[in-house]
């Protein structure tokens, strides 16, 4: 049995950004429930052992506010949490290792390129490589995940590129090259079956290959992050597009709803949500139309079991 909890769901900044009064952080302060923590989510194979899916700042939070992720009554120090899996490199997917640093064993799978960005950044120290080891992974090379104790999580990831960019504090810097290992898809699975499920939190393209690879698929987390590509330029929050940031669309000829349509996958969903996304918004015209095409977004703290 594998099991999923959904800890956030929104782009980086969560909902409401600190600094932003777009409509979207405007109701989120008006309306508790839409306020929204950054994306992230936690998988087992037993109901035990967790494995967090990027680390992103709210972490203690949504921690704090899961109880499977805890400690267990009755001991001083522990945690459930076995390991971390980085599917990139940006701040909302690494900047959460830092509140875990208080001496709790855990490993931290990533590719070279993600690993190096830690390992370049001496702040990362904090977390003791004789408790926190960093494993290296590659692309299309499936491993299993291990136990803090080293014993058999039951889960196996199959690691695979996807169209993405470096981060964005990277850019004009030496490691601003672009390349495989900058942005991962996950497939997650049972490691004795094929039961499992995808998460692809940032896609700067839906290629043939991707489609195939997930056509039929039990569960797919994907990239919601912008309704349209020039939605942060018409917004006034940024001259960035979505194809410049690494993300593609949800709406449009070449978006998600139209890419993802007549895949036969079982459960699809929006992960990954800017601010300035108006399928935030239950009332919207946008999440009405990404209801009707199959999508919807989880709740935080949903529990997910396949």
């Amino acid at each position: 049995m594998l099991k999923i909890i959904v800890l956030g769901t929104a782009a980086g900044g969560g909902i409401p950004q600190w600094n932003c009064n777009c409509a979207g952080c405007q109701a989120a302060r008006e309306r508790p429930e839409l306020v929204g923590t950054q994306a992230s989510i936690a998988v087992s194979g037993d109901g035990e052992n967790w494995f967090l899916i990027n680390a992103s700042p709210d972490i203690r939070q949504q921690i704090n506010a899961t109880p499977q992720l805890r400690p267990v009554f009755g001991r001083k120090r522990h945690s459930p949490i076995a390991g971390v899996i980085l599917t990139n490199g940006e701040i909302d997917a690494v900047a959460g290792l830092l509140n875990l640093r208080e001496g709790s064993p855990f490993t931290i799978y990533g590719h070279d390129r993600v690993l190096s960005v830690l390992a370049e950044n001496s702040i990362f120290n904090v977390l003791n490589r004789d408790q926190v080891p960093r494993v290296p992974v590659q692309h299309d090379k499936a491993f299993e995940l291990k136990l803090q104790n080293g014993a058999a999580s039951g889960l196996t990831v199959e690691p695979f590129a996807v169209s993405g960019k470096p981060a964005w504090y990277l850019e004009g810097a030496a490691q601003d090259k672009g390349g495989a290992g900058d942005t991962m898809g996950l497939h997650i699975r049972e490691t004795d079956s094929e039961n499992g499920f995808f998460f692809i939190a940032a896609c700067g393209q839906i290629t043939g290959d991707l489609k195939q690879q997930i056509q039929g698929a039990k569960l797919v987390f994907f990239d919601g992050t912008l309704w349209r590509d020039d939605e942060m330029i018409a917004a006034g929050l940024s001259q960035k597009t979505g194809q410049r940031m690494g993300h593609v669309s949800v709406s449009g000829e070449d978006g998600a709803l139209a890419s993802l349509a007549g895949l036969d996958i079982k459960q699809k969903l929006f992960i990954h949500i800017n601010n300035s996304n108006p399928i935030l918004r239950p009332e919207s015209d946008e999440r009405r139309e990404i209801e009707a095409a199959g999508w919807r977004i989880p709740e935080a703290g949903e529990e997910i079991v396949l």
